[in-house]
């Protein structure tokens, strides 16, 4: 059965008392995966921005629902993809989140629509999370270089040589960047990407 977890619902004529409770509140959040994405990174954060008063969009390269799973290898629910990444532009957002999962960004990393979607992001300085394997994608957007962050282990090698400083920390913020290293992480990461959200004034503003 599809997991049924984010609130789609777009938040409209907000006060300042509004502001102080829901910093989000006006925001559309994408947030990239596909199948194979772990299930706790993706929902965690989606409902920690869907508290913080965001309007979160599940952008995928998968038609109609994503598998996601527990520690790579035990499936879980199945999620419903809001938009096509062939149909998506990062003018439309405020920000993006790249969950982990082994699967999931390996394939992301490779589907050319995805880099370009991360790499308009990265090219219009609006802000990017990004936990456990996540970075990945941001090595072929070109988002790594010049930037201090961490990840799972493993990618310190390849975020190294695609000019980034590794660090082993629970939760690094560098600029318009948010990384953690695994769902161990998840309640350093998940403040720290609200409040990340938070601090760039809502493209809704202008729209």
């Amino acid at each position: 059965m599809a997991g049924q977890m984010f609130n789609t619902a777009s938040t409209q004529g907000t006060t300042h008392a509004d502001d102080m409770t829901h910093p989000l509140a006006g925001r559309t959040i994408a947030i990239l995966a596909t199948d194979g994405v772990e299930e706790i990174e993706l929902t965690e954060p989606a409902n920690a921005m869907k508290k913080a008063g965001a309007h979160t969009v599940i952008v995928s390269p998968a038609k109609g629902e994503i598998q996601a799973m527990q520690a790579d290898v035990n499936p879980t629910r199945r999620y419903p993809v809001d938009l096509p990444v062939r149909d998506a532009h990062a003018q439309a957002f405020d920000g993006l989140v790249l969950p982990g999962g082994t699967t999931s960004p390996d394939h992301l990393r490779m589907d050319e629509n995805c880099v370009r979607f991360v790499r308009e992001f990265v090219e219009a300085d609006k802000p990017i999370a990004a936990i456990c394997h996540g970075p990945w994608t941001l090595i072929n957007a070109g988002g790594v270089r010049g930037h201090t962050l961490t990840s799972w282990p493993s990618l310190r090698a390849d975020l190294t040589n695609a000019g980034g400083h590794w660090v082993d920390q629970e939760v690094v913020t560098d600029g318009r960047l948010v990384t953690s290293r695994n769902p161990h992480d998840l309640k350093a990461f998940c403040p720290a990407i609200v409040a990340l959200f938070a601090s760039v004034p809502s493209h809704a503003a202008t729209r």
